[in-house]
Order: structure tokens, then C-alpha cells, then sequence
């Protein structure tokens, strides 16, 4: 190993999927822990957690516009 290998950072591992999934859904349940916070700043992308979060945002319109539109059909309106 030379200087500059040594110097340099190690690799920084991307957050599987399963990570990402669970970090934006307790984001949007607002109960991050502080290390998963941590860990989400230095090891993923922005881009990745806008998508999910979008993903998320649409899901959620999505089971709320179901849930009405059930209650609706039982109620007989």
C-alpha cells in the first residue's frame, strides 16, 4: 500500500433496500433513532430516500382514497 491508499477513506457501504425501506418509514412515523439518522446521512443518497418518500406519499394518498371509498360503498351513499 502506498500513502494515498492509506489516507483515503474507507468505501462507504450503501444501505440495502430493506434499510432504506425501514429509515423512510419511521421517518414518516417520525420515530428515527438517532444512530439510524446518523447512519442514513453517511451512507445514503438523497435520491433514494426522495423516491421512497414519494413512493411512501403515494401510498398513502392511495390507502386513504380506498379507505373513503370503502366506508362510502358500506354506508350506501
Amino acid at each position: 500500500m502506498n500513502d494515498t491508499e492509506q489516507n483515503r477513506p474507507e468505501e462507504q457501504a450503501q444501505l440495502s433496500f430493506g434499510q432504506l425501506l425501514k429509515s423512510t418509514f419511521s421517518a414518516f412515523l417520525g420515530v428515527q433513532s438517532n444512530a439510524n439518522r446518523e447512519r442514513d446521512f453517511t451512507q445514503g443518497k438523497m435520491s433514494h430516500f426522495i423516491w421512497m418518500g414519494l413512493l411512501f406519499g403515494l401510498v398513502f394518498v392511495l390507502t386513504i382514497i380506498g379507505v373513503v371509498q370503502l366506508v362510502l360503498h358500506f354506508s350506501g351513499t
